[in-house]
């Protein structure tokens, strides 16, 4: 079974919904169009999903869902991957997530945490930092462009 992921579109939104729901995931604040966000297929079913909000030189990694029956066979590895490769191509200098459980997955992708107060005003502001994630949720980051920093 091949593995197809491809751009999301406004078409997709509820398909994204339903993953991001089943997976406790927030969906309350989705950009309309799914700009920046990736979606993973097999067969055409959807099996995964990854977004990112871009706020100048950061981003929001964000919504990284895969079925339960699909875990563990790298389609999150894929879907990050891409997205931090597209980041880095759209002059993107820092990436942040917003995570209660995930912090040691992104580990591997050299995320690290950090305190709330050292977080852009850009990502601050956005709902997930602002009011949707609990003030109890580790925040991670990862430098593009100064790796060790």
């Amino acid at each position: 079974m091949k593995l197809q992921i491809d751009k999301a579109g406004p078409a997709d939104k509820e398909l994204v919904i339903s993953l991001l729901k089943e997976a406790d995931l927030l969906t309350d604040d989705l950009p309309a169009g799914l700009e920046h966000f990736l979606l993973a297929r097999q067969e055409g079913s959807l099996v995964g999903v990854a977004g990112m909000e871009l706020y100048g030189e950061v981003a929001l990694l964000r919504s990284i869902a895969v079925r339960p029956n699909h875990q563990g066979k790298g389609i999150a590895r894929k879907l990050v991957e891409q997205l931090l490769t597209r980041a880095d191509t759209q002059k993107i200098e820092v990436v942040y997530l917003i995570t209660t459980t995930a912090d040691h997955y992104f580990d591997r992708y050299h995320f690290a945490g950090v305190n709330r107060e050292q977080v852009p005003d850009p990502i601050q502001q956005t709902r997930q930092f602002s009011g949707l994630c609990p003030t109890s949720a580790i925040v991670m980051k990862r430098d593009l462009k100064h790796p060790t920093a």
